[in-house]
């Protein structure tokens, strides 16, 4: 058996466990298991893998990294089969893994991952990542364009940039993220498709955010319509009690600009329901602003403590009205999603083939192909026309 990854967690890890899989792929019997410390079920599901992994393959060698074992590596090299921990730093280094080959590793998704920063400088009170992860780095711009070439040249036409924080991607001259991504579009002709990960919504501040940014989102075509902010509440002191650094004003500003622009964009948002001290009416100001800022795709998360974080010694909320809250949340969710996507049926784009007949719309709605034959290739792009809706998914057929 060759060496496998089990990923926890967040895009980025799954990046980065593609590149482990890659440096690893002479490790026989070794399963690398890549963990994830924001939430307390995000933790037990890697520990019950381990555990399981072991009773299924004992004689297999069990390697343990990622942000929960960073933290904490003693009580992952207490379980049983782990014969190592490898800190986050490490991880991505080749000779950790016994390879001595040059070139990067690739990608094994059709819609490539391209990281471009690590790390973390804020101190969000909920959030435990930057224990794990260190402070904000950012790829030198010639790095990322390389790394950029090589996938193009693997045949990858759209490029997702994904970090910690890539709001915080810094280069030469105090340059930010949407310098980078101009240099990465002039430079890359091959890149049909450029998607941004999670960002934090000051970087688009519709007063002092990022001008190339906004540059970009109004005169390039190739970024895609496509946003999802890191909002995690909708209740100004709920932000603020969370130390983030945004308000809904500014938010609300942000959306009504960049819909002036281009009134296709996906919205998505990242949202913890039940953050402690939020009492019904905070709550309601999180379920209001949601509603009127009509955000068709987001990701709820009920607040999870985190040991050693200023918010784990707050006034909780109980479990259950967290788990009711999220519920309410998602529910208003599918309906903004189903309101947004029902304004796309009958229209034609293009969508990159995940799967023999699945894919993406340029708004990152998730479209399902519908009489299909042949299948068209993955990794390249299908002209389409939405017909239908079912299940939040897009319903389309492929143009002649």
């Amino acid at each position: 058996m060759s060496a496998s990854v089990l990923t926890f967690g967040c895009r980025l890890n799954a990046h980065e466990s593609d590149g482990m899989a890659h440096h690893a792929r002479g490790q026989d019997d070794t399963i690398i298991v890549n963990t994830c410390a924001v939430t307390t079920t995000a933790e037990r599901q890697a520990r019950q893998a381990i555990r399981r992994a072991h009773r299924e393959n004992p004689d297999a060698k069990i390697v343990v990294t990622g942000c929960a074992s960073d933290i904490a590596p003693d009580r992952w090299t207490a379980l049983p089969g782990v014969v190592r921990v490898v800190p986050n730093e490490d991880k991505l280094k080749p000779a950790i893994w016994g390879d001595t080959s040059a070139g990067l590793p690739p990608s094994r998704h059709a819609r490539a991952l391209l990281q471009v920063q690590q790390g973390c400088d804020h101190r969000c009170t909920f959030c435990i990542i930057p224990y794990g992860r260190g402070d904000s780095r950012s790829t030198p711009v010639e790095d990322a364009i390389a790394r950029a070439e090589a996938l193009v040249e693997a045949g990858h036409q759209e490029i997702v940039l994904t970090g910690v924080d890539i709001a915080s991607w810094q280069g030469a001259e105090g340059k930010g993220l949407g310098a980078l991504c101009r240099e990465l579009l002039r430079r890359v002709d091959g890149v049909r498709r450029l998607r941004l990960s999670s960002i934090d919504p000051v970087i688009l501040d519709a007063q002092t955010g990022d001008a190339d940014l906004w540059w970009l989102l109004e005169n390039e075509p190739r970024l895609m319509p496509h946003l999802h902010l890191s909002l995690q509440a909708g209740s100004d002191l709920i932000l603020k009690r969370m130390k983030r650094r945004h308000d809904t004003t500014g938010v609300a500003a942000t959306l009504r600009r960049v819909r002036s622009i281009r009134p296709e964009t996906g919205v998505g948002a990242d949202l913890i329901a039940g953050f402690p001290t939020e009492t019904d009416a905070l709550f309601e100001e999180t379920r209001a602003f949601i509603e009127e800022q009509q955000i068709p795709f987001l990701h709820v998360f009920p607040y999870s403590e985190r040991p050693g974080t200023p918010a784990a010694r707050m006034p909780a909320v109980p479990n259950a009205e967290r788990q009711k809250r999220a519920a309410c949340l998602r529910d208003i969710g599918e309906a903004n999603r189903d309101r947004f996507l029902q304004r796309l049926i009958g229209t034609e784009f293009d969508i990159l083939a995940e799967t023999p007949d699945r894919g993406h719309s340029p708004e990152f709605a998730a479209v399902r192909l519908t009489g299909t034959s042949p299948a068209p290739i993955r990794g390249s792009f299908v002209p389409v026309r939405a017909t239908g809706l079912e299940n939040g998914t897009l319903l389309a057929e492929i143009r002649s």
